[in-house]
């Protein structure tokens, strides 16, 4: 038996087909390519393939009737359910219970040694059978390029059995396993199993490019072939986690967030994608729908922090060379963002034929803001340079060529307004979390220079580092209240202004940042969990608790060393928390579930700053 994780447990009958479950309902399976979310009830209702950012295969999550699936779920309404994933690994477990019997349902995407350059791109199903007999109804009805193409779907017999080609546009699938299945007139597979105590029966789908059928089906993988690769899978899993060093006091949480991590990894560049979704709505009243399966530079810095604190040096080395890569050349073509192949081109656009999850559209493909001027960028490339100088990674004379470019860039462009790190899509502002990180670019372009004997024009650069903060410290600031501000002119407060000791702007316990604290803790305060803002953001609907706010404000109270009240604010974020252990974007309270793009990356990584933050402040005491 393998050892896994304390299960969560429904008590009622799930959804049995209701439409768009509350996302914390469903788990994430990947393999470093791609992800899918599998829903309480058995139903794969989003997966891309073959990577994070290719059009969806299964879509019921954004269209319940157009958008495809792949179902295994016992036929009667009478069940219950208890999931979790085998302990240090992705692998997911989904048992049903009825009167008659008790079923496994094992998901994953195989994974293998080799896999970054080779994977096996194959979504992998195997119900076990535990007690008594079950039956259970498996449908696989794909739909490709999001929704809009119903494939062309054929039976070939092939030993050593009978498999199943799905094939449109650009995209194909091989489908195969125990279960009998039946084409239907609508496009879609089915059949019913039943299984029996100490039976298996497997279904897997695999990605294959249609013009590889022109050189002949493929073969079945047979029953010993796929039971290997779910042991191999949970083995290269166990043996990633085991090279993760997190606290006793919170392994269990922070190991799964570092494990989210890593399945948001693209592994054949290093990217890490901000989510594995897109359209997600962050309200259901209003069109704040999203496409986040991109890399984006900032979250770039925040997730190399958190990977070399877990001990996860490879992953922090894969990012830091996506991004040198990506961002190389020229500062001027500087993005916000990129693909997960370091394309630089994503063009935002709706996709009308889908309702959206709970008919909330618009569904969105691409995402506007990588061509936004956001001028924290600056500041994030100098200090992802500066802290691999720090570890004897120092830039070399062509990336130096770049980031010197960055530097004057920074200098050049600090006086301007910008859309901020919150992206906001309205009339530009001049943003303090902004104008900090140009003083970054600055400061770290000026220490480097120092540290390596470097020719740069150190005294101009100076005079502008101390230019922009003499200007932060006059119009950023209000000295009545006692805090910094959201941009220049107001005297609003936002949850970015956290973000300033993380580069030496402002000390932790600096009286400024105190104040800092106390004001965004009373402002943006929303039922124990912390708004990004409260200005408006030139958008229809609210702006529900964004969830890597309340773990950088945990974070702040902890490195000021008042651990109690860190303890307060980080538990308030875990319990928003699924159960098994996945963060969203933002949490609505008052209807008790999560909103925006699931599992969130910035989320996770925020999680694991401010837990080992809390255990240092806690052993201190």
């Amino acid at each position: 038996m393998h050892k896994n994780l304390p299960m969560t447990a429904s008590t009622r009958p799930p959804s049995q087909g209701t439409p768009y479950p509350p996302t914390s309902k469903y788990a994430l399976i990947g393999d470093c390519h791609t992800a899918a979310l599998v829903s309480e009830d058995g139903s794969v209702d989003w997966c891309c393939l073959p990577r994070f950012d290719s059009g969806s295969c299964c879509g019921r999550l954004l269209d319940w009737r157009e958008g495809g699936y792949i179902a295994i779920t016992p036929t009667t309404p009478d069940y219950t359910v208890e999931r979790c994933y085998l302990d240090e690994t992705l692998v997911l477990v989904t048992t049903f219970r009825d009167a008659g019997g008790e079923v496994r349902l094992y998901d994953l995407f195989s994974m293998h040694e080799g896999g970054r350059e080779n994977p096996h791109r194959q979504l992998i199903r195997i119900v076990e059978g535990v007690r008594g007999t079950m039956e259970l109804a498996v449908h696989v009805e794909p739909r490709f390029d999001m929704g809009e193409i119903k494939p062309w779907i054929r039976r070939h017999s092939n030993p050593p059995g009978p498999l199943f080609t799905a094939v449109g546009g650009d995209t194909g699938l091989v489908i195969a396993g125990d279960p009998e299945l039946a084409i239907r007139e609508d496009y879609r597979l089915d059949c019913t199993v039943q299984v029996s105590e100490g039976e298996r029966s497997r279904l897997y789908v695999q990605y294959i490019h249609p013009e590889e059928l022109d050189d002949g089906v493929p073969s079945v993988s047979d029953a010993a072939a796929l039971d290997r690769r779910l042991d191999e899978t949970i083995a290269w899993w166990r043996r990633w986690a085991s090279k993760v060093h997190a606290p006793d006091a919170l392994r269990e949480a922070v190991l799964r967030s570092a494990i989210v991590l890593k399945a948001l990894d693209y592994a054949p560049t290093g990217a890490v994608i901000a989510a594995p979704t897109t359209s997600l709505p962050a309200d259901l009243h209003a069109a704040r729908n999203w496409d986040y399966r991109y890399a984006w530079i900032r979250d770039a810095t925040f997730t190399i922090d958190s990977l070399v604190a877990l001990g996860c040096r490879a992953e922090a080395q894969g990012l830091r060379r996506f991004m040198e890569r990506s961002a190389a050349g020229s500062a001027r073509q500087l993005q916000v963002l990129y693909g997960v192949d370091g394309r630089r081109r994503h063009n935002e656009f709706e996709l009308p034929h889908l309702e959206g999850y709970r008919g909330v559209g618009p569904v969105r493909v691409g995402n506007q803001a990588a061509e936004q001027l956001q001028l924290d960028i600056f500041g994030e490339v100098m200090e992802l340079a500066w802290r691999w100088h720090v570890h004897g990674q120092s830039p070399e004379p062509d990336y130096w060529a770049f980031l010197v470019d960055i530097v004057e860039e920074a200098a050049r462009r600090w006086e301007d307004p910008d859309q901020g790190l919150w992206e906001m899509r309205g009339e530009p502002r001049h943003f303090v979390h902004s104008k900090v990180m140009c003083w970054t670019a600055l400061d770290r372009g000026i220490r480097i220079a120092e540290d390596s004997d470097l020719r740069v024009p150190l005294q101009r650069w100076r005079e502008t580092r101390q230019a922009i903060r003499d200007t932060v410290e006059s119009r950023g600031y209000d000295p009545e209240r006692g805090t910094f501000v959201q941009a220049f002119g107001s005297r609003e407060v936002d949850a970015a202004l956290l973000l300033l000791p993380n580069v030496g702007f402002v000390d932790y316990d600096d009286p400024r940042m105190v104040g800092t604290v106390a004001a965004v803790r009373e402002d943006l305060h929303h039922h124990g969990l912390l708004r990004r803002y409260r200005a408006s953001d030139d958008l229809e609907g609210r702006d529900n608790p964004f969830l890597a706010c309340s773990f950088w404000l945990a974070e702040c109270l902890a490195r000021q060393q008042r651990a109690e009240d860190a303890r307060e604010v980080f538990e308030a974020a875990c319990r928003t928390a699924s159960p098994l252990g996945l963060l969203a974007e933002q949490y609505d309270p008052q209807a008790g579930e999560m909103r925006g793009n699931y599992p969130q990356g910035l989320t996770h990584l925020s999680h694991v700053s401010a837990a080992l933050a809390l255990v240092q402040a806690e052993q201190a005491d």
